[in-house]
């Protein structure tokens, strides 16, 4: 199997990967749920890093260092910068920010690699729903250095229209702040792995389709 296929039986094993009907943050009902929640062990974080590192090394995506936004971020860019070394023999820094800047000690707004100017710089999130948290991550970032900002990898693309837009949250963050946006999976791609019977729930897949009718961004 791909590594693709690897990752959606992976997010199915670990219950992340939910089918049924679901009312989303955006007031959405969806037929399918992603909940991060899930991951709690060792193994799955360490498995969860190598797809990361995956995605990494297939786009050939630059980097210097991981950012990881905290919280959510930070136990996800350590667990991709040590997997892209055992994996692939490339050995990035790692960092992750404060939510507020420490006034003691080594003080500072960041912990890790602080970042430098002309760093390649590989943001690592969960998922991606509105591009809050890029907005957020993205000023910190270049206020404290001229980063280059190389891209940013997230689990799965929902490939979904944003509330105020008929692009996704993908889209914008490429159309918007210049950051290109990688996914490991995509919606289209679980709906495959849903037909191939890669994963159980085939009969969820005339209703992951309606909703992509209604609400997918076009690609």
């Amino acid at each position: 199997m791909t590594y693709k296929q690897q990752f959606i039986q992976f997010l199915a094993e670990c219950g992340v990967l939910k089918f049924g009907t679901f009312k989303l943050k955006s007031g959405r009902i969806a037929p399918y749920f992603l909940n991060a929640g899930e991951y709690k062990t060792g193994a799955q974080i360490k498995r969860l890093g190598e797809f990361y590192a995956d995605c990494i090394a297939v786009h050939k995506i630059p980097a210097d260092a991981l950012f990881g936004p905290a919280y959510k971020g930070i136990p996800l860019a350590i667990s991709a910068a040590v997997a892209l070394y055992e994996k692939y023999g490339i050995d990035v820094n790692f960092c992750f920010d404060r939510k507020e800047a420490k006034d003691h000690g080594e003080g500072g707004m960041f912990v890790g690699k602080q970042p430098e100017d002309g760093e390649k710089i590989v943001i690592i999130e969960d998922v991606m729903t509105s591009g809050k948290a890029l907005k957020e991550v993205l000023p910190k970032l270049r206020g404290a250095a001229r980063v280059d900002i190389s891209g940013m990898v997230i689990t799965v693309d929902r490939m979904e229209k944003a509330l105020d837009s008929d692009r996704s949250a993908v889209q914008q963050a490429y159309e918007q702040e210049g950051v290109r946006v990688y996914s490991i999976v995509t919606i289209r791609d679980i709906v495959e792995a849903l037909e191939e019977g890669i994963i159980e729930g085939k009969e969820h897949v005339p209703a992951i389709l309606d909703y992509l009718k209604e609400y997918g961004a076009q690609y």
